[in-house]
């Protein structure tokens, strides 16, 4: 029943809370909304005591505080804490970096299909329009086939979304794996931090365009409007519990950049009254605004309605309390559960009257980029041409590593890589090297025999848009490549695919990118479509042989010439399959 926890200092004054704990003294269980309460009392009277006390509260243990939240019957204990003695080192940093079952793997599956996701939107857009509510958090889990090791599983989720509020508890029943960046709620003596997180973008190529997406998500006024609206519910709800005139909006629309989405996060602080307990705090604010909606009660009302099954510990809260009675809970966000085979996790956004349905199903697909990233080991790729002992355009192919390398946070050593790849180096004819890095820095390389470059290619249209045009793992090449074997043509006479985004936009190809002429002049996608940036386009472009331009599929007919092209085998002509 080992727990680990990586809080984050909310302050950001001091080191994160990283700590360990084993076989818990006694485990604290609520079963009814009746044993809620008193069980927070427990935990508040033991951290007191000098106990440490981890644990969380299922979304379904809301009625416990207020009769009039709406909830499905809970499929699990709606509370449970462990009671340690003291808390141990974080595991070492072998066993912390190191996955001990690389066979550890989730194949999820989402419960909503996009023709149910958009009416629900129209049931939230009607019920806002009548006066109803201002806003629903609306959301569906994804359920996921389990296999291998629930810690593995979660040092891989902890890489993926890092710098948060992350806890792994094992209490028997089932594993909870978060990697919330959400902070529900920071309890030191009388002083209350809330930091509702509402307003999401994805992330960006670069530092350049990072920044320009997050001024956008500032300024945008749905993003600012939904924000805002749980803001004030937050104010409300912490007034609760506050002396008077001490609730305070320190920050508003600060913008926290995590590995896969920028999120606008906003303060709440105040002072709480004397004599207010644990249980109080809870009573005042749970569930979290930022994952109901508001006014509260009308907002679960409609979730009720709308989301057929309880929501678990998502969008519960996840949390410790310290020898003392410091208690930091997290919004049981991007937290997977784990029971046997089985594991779920909640993806869902905030409906607003300007909300879209296109816009909301591509800010779910955003989210769930945390789990891409930790559901199977992946190691970066690049893909290089050797020639007579000389590698063509080395040091671009390990600029781009490198920066892919930074992305996901694995180790750099360019010597240790250069190394590797000197140890292929021959004088033969044209060979293809595969060179790959894994999440602990290790590099290999393999040379194979390339086959003659047929020329012009066949190339065919995707018959469907390419869903995975602006995933991190399109913009970075690796291993994980499921997404565009998906488009690989079962036709042997047929080269590639090309493929081409929601917008009707044209991508790439999954092997390399695209080159067209159109109205006199050779164009190729601008990196905002969603493709790699190839290291023969960049060449290409830096030559001013092409332009970036967008292509959309109503251009085709107007296209005079194509070219594929990659660093591998250079410029191919191609002719698209009508």
């Amino acid at each position: 029943m080992q727990v680990l926890i990586d809080f984050c200092d909310p302050h950001g004054q001091q080191a994160a809370l990283r700590c360990a704990f084993d076989q818990p003294q006694q485990s604290l269980v609520a079963h009814t909304p009746q044993q809620v309460k008193p069980l927070l009392e427990a935990v508040d009277a033991l951290s007191r005591q000098g106990f440490w006390c981890v644990g969380y509260v299922r979304y379904e243990a809301a009625p416990a505080f207020d009769a009039a939240l709406k909830v499905h019957t809970s499929d699990g204990p709606l509370a449970w804490f462990g009671v340690y003695a003291k808390a141990l080192p974080w595991p070492d940093k072998a066993a912390d970096g190191a996955d001990k079952n690389d066979a550890t793997r989730v194949l999820w599956q989402s419960s909503l299909d996009r023709a149910d996701f958009d009416s629900a939107l129209a049931c939230i857009h009607q019920a806002i329009a009548a006066g109803d509510l201002y806003q629903v958090n609306y959301t569906a889990p994804l359920h996921g086939a389990f296999s291998g090791d629930a810690q593995t599983l979660f040092r891989r989720l902890h890489r993926a979304q890092p710098r948060g509020y992350a806890a792994f508890i094992d209490s028997g029943f089932e594993q909870v794996l978060s990697v919330s960046p959400e902070l529900f709620f920071d309890w030191q003596d009388s002083t209350l931090l809330t930091r509702p997180m509402k307003g999401t973008a994805p992330r960006g190529n670069g530092a350049e365009e990072d920044a320009a997406l997050a001024a956008a998500l500032v300024a945008s006024p749905k993003e600012r409007a939904e924000n805002v609206m749980i803001v004030d519910l937050l104010r409300n709800d912490v007034s609760r519990v506050a002396q008077p005139h001490s609730v305070k909006v320190p920050h508003l629309f600060t913008v926290q950049t995590l590995p896969t989405v920028l999120q606008m996060v906003s303060d709440v602080t105040a002072t709480t009254r004397p004599g207010t307990r644990l249980s109080d705090v809870f009573g005042a604010l749970f569930p979290c605004g930022s994952i109901t909606g508001a006014p509260k009660v009308q907002a679960m009302r409609m979730i009720h309605a709308l989301e057929p099954t309880p929501r678990g510990i998502y969008c519960g809260a996840i949390g410790v309390v310290r020898p003392g009675g410091h208690a930091t809970f997290n919004v049981a966000i991007r937290t997977v559960t784990l029971r046997d085979t089985s594991a779920t996790c909640g993806i869902g956004s905030g409906i607003t009257a300007d909300a879209t349905a296109e816009a909301e199903w591509q800010e779910w697909r955003v989210k769930r980029g945390f789990l891409a990233r930790a559901s199977e080991p992946f190691k970066l790729l690049e893909t290089l041409r050797l020639e007579t002992g000389v590698f063509r355009h080395l040091d671009a192919h390990l600029a781009r590593l490198q920066r892919a390398a930074a992305h996901f946070a694995y180790p750099w050593d360019e010597s240790h890589i250069k190394q590797v790849l000197h140890g292929l180096i021959t004088s033969e004819s044209a060979r293809r090297v595969r060179l790959l890095l894994d999440d602990q820095g290790h590099a290999q390389a393999q040379a194979f025999a390339l086959a003659p470059s047929p020329s012009p290619v066949t190339l065919q249209l995707a018959n469907r848009p390419f869903e995975e045009a602006q995933s991190e793992f399109t913009r970075f090449k690796t291993t994980h490549r499921a997404h565009y074997e998906a488009f690989t043509p079962t036709n042997p006479d047929v080269f590639d695919s090309l493929l081409h985004n929601d917008a009707d936009e044209l991508t790439e190809c999954t092997r390399g990118n695209i080159a067209l002429l159109l109205d006199g002049r050779w164009v190729t996608p601008p990196l905002r479509c969603g493709l790699l940036d190839g290291i023969g386009r960049e060449m290409l472009l830096k030559e001013g042989r092409l332009r970036e331009a967008v292509v959309r599929l109503d251009d085709l007919p107007r296209v005079q010439a194509l070219a594929f092209i990659n660093s591998l085998r250079g410029w191919l002509d191609a002719r698209l399959l009508r």
